[in-house]
């Protein structure tokens, strides 16, 4: 293949590919999903913080 039609066909694939890549991602969130979402992430961080907590509560010698 000829370099010239490579660099012209080489970037509209590319611009084809990720256009189609963020149409397929795209997603419609509800507000319901977002709660659920921000809800295990608090959920997530108290694990955490607790274990943590426990963990600094602990004999370092032991």
């Amino acid at each position: 293949m000829d370099w010239g039609l490579a660099t012209i066909i080489g970037p509209i694939i590319l611009v084809g590919a990720i256009a189609w890549a963020l149409m397929r991602n795209k997603k419609d969130s509800s507000a319901a999903d977002e709660r659920r979402t921000e809800r295990a992430t608090h959920d997530l961080y108290d694990k955490s913080d607790a274990e943590d907590e426990k963990d600094a509560q602990r004999d370092p010698l032991g």
